[in-house]
């Protein structure tokens, strides 16, 4: 587009010059520089300031870019929004030793001990039907954020062994923002129907 424009604007120069020198007549440089200065001037001064054609240019570099800044914005967001669908809680073994995961929201933490290799029982799967799962919140401020157990769940917890004032089944203890940082002990046996040391596979 550049050099067609050029090209024009050369030869109505050189039309010009020669209309006034005559075909004869020698053609300086200066006078021809000068010339098409001139040219380029009026032509600036009578063009509008932008042409549709740059205009659409334009627009379309400006969306390419918002296109781009978007998409790279919602990748950084999403990889800080994935991390905030999860909370940390630490598991204390038997033996005393400490195992923080990460754990996504709406997990129970028997299947988050089980996906994390966590020797946390549950015999019955969830339902309810077993003790095995039983943990101890170890700070009652957490223990105060959890909803009350039903009765299914004390059912179960007066068949626990070791049963303390924050005790309840992994089971029905569901990650949720408020319990980020939680810590949650596994006591040192469990009263159950199956053979000791049995952890069903998570489906």
């Amino acid at each position: 587009m550049v050099i067609s424009r050029a090209s024009r604007i050369g030869a109505r120069v050189v039309r010009e010059l020669l209309s006034r020198r005559g075909p004869s007549a020698p053609l300086s440089l200066g006078a021809s520089t000068s010339l098409a200065r001139r040219h380029l001037g009026a032509r600036r001064q009578s063009s509008p300031a932008m042409q549709p054609s740059d205009k659409l240019f334009q627009g379309a570099l400006l969306q390419k870019h918002f296109f781009c800044s978007t998409t790279t914005a919602d990748g950084a967001h999403g990889g800080c929004d994935e991390e905030k669908d999860k909370i940390s809680v630490t598991f204390i073994d038997k033996d005393g030793e400490e195992k923080q995961i990460k754990v996504p929201i709406g997990m129970s933490m028997l299947e988050a001990a089980h996906e994390n290799d966590i020797e946390l029982e549950g015999a019955c799967e969830g339902s309810l039907a077993c003790s095995t799962c039983h943990v101890v919140v170890m700070d009652v401020e957490y223990y105060n954020k959890l909803d009350d157990p039903t009765d299914e769940e004390n059912d179960m917890l007066d068949l626990a062994f070791g049963l303390t004032e924050t005790s309840r089944l992994g089971c029905q203890v569901i990650a949720r923002p408020e319990l980020d940082g939680v810590r949650l002990a596994i006591p040192a046996a469990t009263r159950n129907f199956a053979v000791d040391g049995y952890v069903p596979k998570p489906h």
